[in-house]
């Protein structure tokens, strides 16, 4: 039997996804399985692209002349990928500390992240990451565990940013799918009764400049623009709409899947559900 090194971790915001990967990778250490957990955001994920700005060869060329001052670090940091070049912001910040760059400098980096690049060059991007990812995967013994860069990023940024149709969305996640075949996936969705009331609790929970930020990404662009999405009731149809659309990926996709119903937010049984799911599922 094929040992799982793939585990994903999906569902809206405020589900539970990072409790559910942080008990997953605790039940699996009790198991003596190497795990290593990567959760949303995190600059060092070896599958996403995460706080990286890409630029083709000839923007690069031209970025290099345009900001001479900084070309050592620039050119210390850049790693070539897909024609072009790869960067990575939080390093740039590092390096270049106190040194004194233009603030269109900046505007430049944020301008070409990688999920501000159009939908065809990130998916171009983002596949070859995650090929590149199952070959240092495979020549290792760790299973890792990843919260929502296999389905909520391709979703978001195919249809809430750009008002992608369904059929696009499902062929980028087919794909993903298709590169981690030799990983042996589990895939987790977390799931809530009542939506809405599951995100006003995130809400009420993080920080004003997360929901801010969140409602207006979801409202002022793509498939929320296309709706006419407004205030935290408009946020509210965008997640409906983009569950369907998750609910027919979660049905489509050929592995080892389960959904976990975390509406009760009760530790204790949440934890006792994971570990029901992976007793299940070939892990070791």
């Amino acid at each position: 039997m094929t040992k799982t090194k793939l585990i994903l971790v999906e569902g809206l915001p405020g589900s539970g996804k990072s409790t559910t990967a942080e008990m997953t990778h605790e039940l699996l250490k009790e198991w003596n399985v190497d795990t290593k957990l990567f959760l949303e955001e995190n600059v060092e994920h070896p599958a996403d692209y995460e706080g990286r700005s890409y630029f083709s060869k000839n923007e690069f060329e031209q970025f290099l002349e345009q900001y001479s001052e900084a070309k050592p670090i620039l050119l210390k940091h850049s790693l070539e990928r897909c024609d072009g070049f790869v960067l990575p912001q939080n390093k740039l910040r590092q390096d270049l500390g106190e040194f004194k760059v233009r603030d269109s400098f900046w505007d430049h980096i944020w301008n070409h992240d990688v999920y501000e690049l159009p939908l065809e060059k990130n998916i171009e991007l983002i596949t070859d990451k995650w090929k590149r990812f199952v070959d240092q995967a495979l020549s290792g013994n760790e299973t890792y565990i990843f919260e929502c860069c296999f389905i909520q990023n391709p979703v978001t940024i195919s249809m809430i940013k750009y008002g992608a149709s369904q059929d696009v969305v499902m062929n980028y996640v087919t794909q993903l799918a298709h590169i981690i075949e030799p990983l042996n996936p589990v895939l987790l969705y977390v799931e809530q009764q009542d939506l809405s009331r599951s995100f006003k609790k995130a809400v009420q929970e993080r920080p004003k400049e997360w929901s801010t930020g969140f409602m207006d990404y979801y409202n002022n662009q793509g498939y929320g623009k296309m709706h006419g999405a407004q205030g935290i009731d408009g946020t509210i149809a965008v997640l409906e709409a983009r569950y369907q659309v998750e609910t027919v990926i979660f049905n489509s996709l050929k592995m080892v899947k389960h959904r976990i119903d975390n509406s009760k937010f009760d530790k204790s049984l949440h934890a006792s559900q994971i570990k029901e799911k992976f007793l299940n599922s070939v892990i070791m």
